[in-house]
Formats: structure tokens, sequence, C-alpha cells
């Protein structure tokens, strides 16, 4: 669980994400996360690039988590990233999304 001292983490808002991103994802409602996918990004040394393995059953958020990984490591060192979708409608649901 997340610490009672770290509930701000579960707000989208306390990643450091830009104003844009953070528009978008409110402007599809999603303004915090569920614990689970909080502690996924407090874990180790997740946040500075390190493997994460986690599972979660369908529309869970699992997408969430690997988004935000994805966003933080992007915007931090400026290289890019490959984002593997399972099917073709949700990785052009993503693009458009990402873009």
């Amino acid at each position: 669980n997340v610490p009672e001292e770290q509930a701000d983490k579960l707000l989208l808002a306390s990643w450091g994400l830009p104003k844009a991103v953070l528009k978008k994802y409110h402007s599809l409602g999603v303004v915090q996360m569920f614990e689970w996918q909080a502690e996924c990004l407090m874990l180790g040394q997740v946040l500075e690039g390190k493997n994460l393995v986690y599972s979660a059953p369908t529309s869970a958020g699992k997408t969430l988590v690997a988004e935000l990984l994805i966003l933080k490591r992007v915007l931090e060192t400026r290289k890019k990233a490959l984002l593997i979708l399972p099917f073709v409608s949700v990785a052009k649901e993503k693009k458009c999304y990402l873009q």
C-alpha cells in the first residue's frame, strides 16, 4: 500500500508531467491512479530506467503505468521509446492519444 505520507503520489499532477499531458489525461477523466499503479512507479529504481514486471486483469490500468514510465523517461532523457501493443486497434488509439 502507498504510505499515507505519500498519498499525493496517487495524483497524476504529482509526477512532474507537463501541463499539456495532464490536461489530456484530465479530459479523459484520469486525475489519479490506483494505489497499485503508484506502488509500481515507486518500486526500486523503476523511475531511473530499471525493469518492472507487473500483472493485472484486463482493463485494470496496466497501460497507464507503462505510459507514465515512458513519458517520464522520454521527457527526462530526451531519448526515444518503443511501446509495443498487442492489437492494431489499441496501437491506433494510443498513436492518436500520445500525439
